[in-house]
């Protein structure tokens, strides 16, 4: 049976906190939420996910006065990234709190927080009163959801509600980041920018992608956001073989032979559209029983890092 759909935040907070799932609405994609100081409910998450223990949990606060229920510490680049950027796609990785459930971080002793800006997402938090664990509302691995039937498609027989907050804004998962003494580590590239983020922080280094089974936050694993369909990532679109069927994600559109459909997500190469764009273009393209899907790659800056990350991790797994 598919679960209710909703645009009834009170609803959606009282199922949260009676220890249910609800997928939510936040700018940068659904996330499927629990009562982060609810280990059954946590379970529950990783349980309608089919997601491995190993893989952290980002929690979300209803503001910024709010840290100190998750977190030990609030180290002076952190307090800066958040003042500036919180609401908004940003996520820090910061010391936990004892309330917060081993299973939320992976046993480890840090915790991803975030203040979404979505209205539903910020009302849902307040009435619920309650710090909410949410990863992206989709099977693990798989493509994250943009709009409400990307959930209803993947988890919608597995959780008890979703929040309707229509079409995400950003499109892309958030930017983690962790303090350190001389500067901030990006540990997941996303919906704020290399270039936002240093401005405000100071030098800025990129995590090398994870390798192992115990990654320090949320899509550092190099098999990641992956569609049903074998996907490319190239420099340039080839022309697709005869008989083939073949599908095509670009940013801008072009002429190109022999594909069964294109995906063009700008006009102008805007790549804060594109982002917003990103994640429906390709359940679209997935939806259409195709051999494989090429993805051109988008300029190695701005979002255009967050995209072509999604797309390595993505081709990675085939």
């Amino acid at each position: 049976m598919t679960c209710r759909v909703t645009t009834d935040a009170a609803w959606a907070a009282d199922v949260l906190r009676s220890g249910g799932l609800v997928a939510l609405p936040t700018e940068t994609v659904y996330g499927l939420g629990a009562d982060a100081t609810n280990p059954t409910a946590v379970a529950r998450i990783f349980a309608a996910k089919q997601r491995p223990a190993f893989d952290p949990l980002i929690v979300h606060l209803a503001s910024l006065a709010h840290w100190q229920t998750v977190a030990t510490e609030l180290p002076p680049r952190a307090a800066q990234l958040a003042a500036r950027f919180w609401p908004g796609p940003l996520t820090l990785v910061l010391p936990k709190q004892s309330g917060i459930s081993d299973l939320v971080t992976s046993g480890l002793p840090t915790v991803g927080v975030r203040v979404p800006r979505h209205p539903l997402m910020q009302a849902v938090l307040e009435l619920a009163d309650c710090p909410i664990a949410a990863p992206s509302a989709n099977r693990f691995g798989r493509l994250s959801p943009t709009r409400p039937e990307h959930v209803v498609e993947q988890l919608g027989n597995v959780i008890d509600l979703i929040l309707d907050g229509g079409p995400c804004a950003v499109g892309v998962e958030s930017t983690i980041v962790r303090p350190d003494v001389d500067g901030v580590t990006i540990l997941r590239l996303g919906g704020l920018s290399v270039e936002d983020i240093a401005a405000v922080a100071g030098p800025v280094r990129l995590a090398a992608t994870e390798s192992s089974t115990a990654p320090e936050a949320p899509g550092m694993l190099p098999q990641h956001y992956a569609p049903r369909t074998p996907i490319a990532l190239v420099p340039a679109a080839p022309v697709a073989p005869s008989g083939s069927r073949w599908g095509l994600l670009t940013l801008r559109p072009i002429m190109c032979d022999g594909y069964v459909a294109i995906e063009s997500l700008t006009a102008d190469g805007d790549l804060i559209l594109a982002a917003a764009r990103f994640f429906a273009a390709l359940h679209r393209l997935d939806k259409l029983g195709l051999d494989r899907i090429i993805a051109v790659e988008f300029p190695e800056h701005g979002l255009g890092r967050a995209i072509n990350d999604r797309l390595r991790r993505a081709a990675a797994t085939y």
